[in-house]
């Protein structure tokens, strides 16, 4: 299966100040991901616009996300790129009705938290019950990458191998509480 147009949506922070700021570090990330869109051979556009009076092109508020949705087609393959912090309630309304399949992806940066925010957005799309696949990369160049977006343009959902998770309790012995709750004012505590 080939992908009809593949839109890229970019969601941000609440502060302009912050999207300001944050911005130049999205812009390259979403070109880096949209050139590996085209590579593959997909055809590929943003979901809405630069903003010039505000210097940013993010989704910034519920209302503005809602607005956005409203003129993607409901079954477009959707990609949400991440390369700093994010608010997931502004994009979380529309991704929870999108029809479409849904690819969350980041940047792997110690400078900008784009991984931390899709984190974020992945755990209200679990929470919420929309089936999602997410990738990562430090420049979308990566044999990681690039396979799993491969997979994704032909249609298959990427679902993580969670077999290295191990229960907490096969690691670490927690003690239980004696006399108290954990953390309570006051309450003593035994090394």
């Amino acid at each position: 299966m080939r992908m009809s147009e593949i839109i890229v949506i970019a969601n941000g922070d609440l502060r302009l100040s912050a999207n300001r700021v944050c911005w130049a570090a999205q812009e390259k990330t979403e070109e880096a991901v949209m050139a590996a869109i085209r590579r593959e051979g997909g055809t590929v556009r943003r979901g809405h616009p630069f903003d010039a009076v505000k210097g940013h092109g993010f989704i910034d508020s519920q209302s503005y996300g809602l607005r956005v949705f409203r003129e993607i087609p409901e079954d477009a393959p959707l990609v949400v790129v991440e390369a700093v912090w994010q608010y997931s309630q502004h994009i979380l309304g529309g991704l929870i009705s999108h029809k479409g399949p849904i690819l969350t992806v980041a940047n792997w940066s110690g400078q900008w938290p784009g991984l931390v925010g899709m984190l974020n957005l992945n755990g209200s799309l679990t929470k919420a019950g929309v089936p999602y696949s997410t990738l990562w990369s430090t420049d979308f160049t990566d044999a990681f990458f690039l396979n799993g977006l491969r997979r994704w343009m032909k249609g298959e959902r990427l679902v993580h191998d969670h077999s290295h998770v191990r229960a907490l309790g096969e690691f670490v012995r927690i003690p239980p509480r004696s006399g108290g709750s954990w953390g309570a004012p006051g309450a003593a505590h035994e090394a």
